[in-house]
């Protein structure tokens, strides 16, 4: 019997979920999105040609699931530049897909291509890699004095760990030393999340950077230099090449949404959830306003839901404990403004061929800066300018959010200035793009409560939550898309183990072996 599904956002969690259970035969499937484009954070913005990947979304998985899936919406384009494509990092047994067995050109609009990654950190007007490499240049660069500092730090640390790691702060000392995580780390990461890294849970560090250390770092740069690493890294943050659709993120969501559509889905845009009823533990109706302030009911078998927690547990409010909503609705979020620069080629004084940049630079704001041409050269509408993304990261609270746009471009500029990346006061032309609740917060005395706000969403036999905001867990796209998966699994075959969703992204195992 067909089931009346809701799936509320339409970003790689809410596409995904949809998509799949449309394959599986579903075919009452409604998708609510309260923006007017799909993808979520993973969407492209397009002022004047120029297009902004916000965030940086690298198009690499470990699941041999996730980039076969990729390639089946968007096909990888011919490279000569590389022959194949892995699609597992570890051990010898890779797979590999031939990019040769892809019947498309590269000029082709819907493909993907092949990128090579590079990202550093832009410390004291310096280029370090990142991961950091402790190669020949990067130690003469930091000198002898802060090199031995570093080594003993690191040493003392593995002698002598923090245990238990209670803090984001113990988790970094442990896996790079004090000295090292007070020069690369401490500040940066509380740039991003405004509170001292002893608050925030060492959690977060469990889930973004795993069991990356200095030793497999030194490790996977010693086995690049004697050419023996064959392409391949057994942490993500290591890789060195990634697809990435010809003309952003965003063109990866959009196809997916248009085949969804076209093969029966309801797609509605501007649907803000403002209600949902749940009844003996189930919910029954999910309630939407659109643009005109005009409210409209769906009724419902099963529910997916990407909206932030703190909005759903507020939208069905009556469904919880008061100390619940109280507590979800004060969970944190950080939120995150980029300011698109355009500049002539000219204006930079030396070419920028990262896709990324973290700024350790001190007396500025920016946090990261994107070069958009590395991403895709299609993103970019004048390939004689350069297309940058300066990411500040804010509350809605702070007076950085609520600066105009003509400040916070002036704001890009001048700190572009100031840290010598370009060598003029004056962009070509400049936008801003402000993104609420880009970031779920791993910290507070909200945060403290989160197992018991789950435990009561958990209860809600034939609600599902899923991606980034929907688990208030900080996922990239392909962890999204899993727990998308396994979710629409669970709904097809009526067995529902939602343990099975939340331990996604939790294990390192579970991204280093086939399943």
């Amino acid at each position: 019997m067909t089931k009346k599904i809701v799936v509320i956002g339409a970003g790689p969690a809410g596409l995904t979920a949809a998509l799949e259970l449309q394959k599986s035969g579903e075919s009452d499937i409604t998708v609510l999105e309260a923006d007017y484009q799909v993808g979520g954070i993973s969407r492209t913005i397009n002022y004047k040609g120029n297009r902004i990947d916000i965030g940086g979304h690298r198009f690499f998985s470990k699941s041999d699931w996730v980039m076969s899936w990729w390639a089946d919406i968007l096909p990888i384009a011919a490279n000569s530049a590389q022959t194949s494509l892995n699609l597992r990092y570890r051990g010898s047994a890779r797979q590999t897909l031939p990019l040769s067995s892809v019947k498309v050109d590269q000029d082709q609009d819907a493909v993907m291509l092949v990128r090579n990654r590079l990202s550093r950190i832009y410390y004291n007007r310096n280029f370090f890699s990142y991961p950091l490499k402790l190669n020949l240049d990067a130690l003469k660069k930091l000198g002898l004095h802060k090199t031995f500092s570093f080594g003993v730090g690191y040493i003392a640390t593995r002698i002598s760990p923090i245990n238990p790691e209670k803090s984001l702060e113990d988790f970094l000392i442990n896996r790079f030393g004090k000295p090292l995580y007070l020069q690369f780390f401490k500040e940066y990461t509380e740039k991003v999340w405004g509170v001292p890294c002893s608050e925030i849970s060492a959690e977060w560090g469990a889930q973004r950077i795993k069991s990356l250390s200095i030793t497999k770092a030194l490790w996977h740069a010693l086995k690049s230099a004697l050419g023996l690493s064959g392409g391949k890294a057994e942490q993500t943050s290591l890789i060195e090449h990634f697809v990435y659709p010809k003309f952003g993120p965003g063109q990866m969501w959009e196809t997916v949404a248009n085949t969804f559509v076209q093969n029966g889905g309801k797609l509605i845009f501007g649907a803000k959830v403002n209600k949902i009823k749940i009844l003996q533990d189930k919910v029954t109706q999910i309630v939407y306003q659109d643009t005109q302030g005009v409210c409209t009911e769906l009724n419902c078998d099963v529910a997916i839901s990407t909206m932030p927690i703190k909005d759903l547990v507020v939208s069905s409010q009556n469904a919880w404990p008061q100390n619940i909503v109280k507590a979800a609705s004060e969970l944190a979020y950080r939120d995150f403004i980029t300011v698109g620069l355009l500049y002539r080629k000219e204006d930079l004084p030396r070419a920028l061929e990262d896709n990324w940049i973290y700024i350790q630079e001190p007396g500025v704001q920016v946090g990261r800066v994107q070069v958009f041409n590395n991403w895709s050269p299609y993103l970019v509408a004048d390939s004689n300018t350069v297309w940058l993304g300066l990411e500040f990261f804010c509350k809605e609270t702070d007076t950085l959010w609520k600066m105009s746009e003509k400040d916070l471009q002036e704001l890009a500029q001048q700190e572009m200035l100031q840290i010598g990346l370009v060598s003029t006061a004056k962009a070509q032309d400049a936008v801003v793009i402000k993104v609420p609740k880009a970031y779920p917060g791993y910290f507070g005395e909200a945060y403290q409560q989160f197992d018991q706000i789950r435990s009561h969403l958990d209860r809600i036999e034939n609600l599902f939550l899923v991606g980034r905001n929907g688990m208030h867990r900080y996922n990239n796209q392909d962890h999204s898309m899993l727990t998308a998966k396994e979710a629409a699994d669970q709904i097809i075959s009526g067995s529902v183990d939602k343990n099975k969703i939340w331990s996604i992204n939790v294990d390192d195992e579970y991204h280093e072996e086939q399943k």
